[in-house]
């Protein structure tokens, strides 16, 4: 299992604080600072079973910048869309938890959390 996070976020640390207090083994990864590759973006968004303005958060400074609202939500922008999530990470909606059965979550409440631990 692995939890992606910004240890900056509230939500980030929650997670990480029940995770712990359920005695999960899990790697963190600080994403702002080892950045998906697009790949890894991609399968993250297949494991979530979302698209890529799904987890996008929108109203980050760069998300303004780039005028993200305005793109298209559909297949022909869907590139456009994890080239930016891996250009501007700070994008990437947190904290995303990969379970070992090869789902994922994004992680924002405890009980997305235990949705994880139970996948293990």
């Amino acid at each position: 299992m692995e939890i992606w996070i910004n240890p900056a976020c509230s939500k980030c640390r929650s997670a990480i604080t029940l995770l712990d207090a359920e005695g999960a083994d899990y790697t963190v990864r600080r994403y702002l600072e080892d950045v998906p590759t697009e790949g890894e973006i991609r399968d993250v968004l297949t494991r979530l079973g979302l698209e890529p303005w799904d987890i996008t958060r929108t109203q980050e400074a760069a998300a303004k910048e780039l005028g993200l609202k305005d793109w298209p939500r559909d297949d022909s922008a869907r590139e456009r869309w994890i080239e930016a999530l891996a250009a501007h990470p700070k994008l990437i909606q947190r904290p995303i938890i990969t379970a070992d059965d090869g789902t994922a979550v994004v992680a924002r409440t405890d009980e997305a959390v235990r949705e994880a631990l139970s996948r293990g």
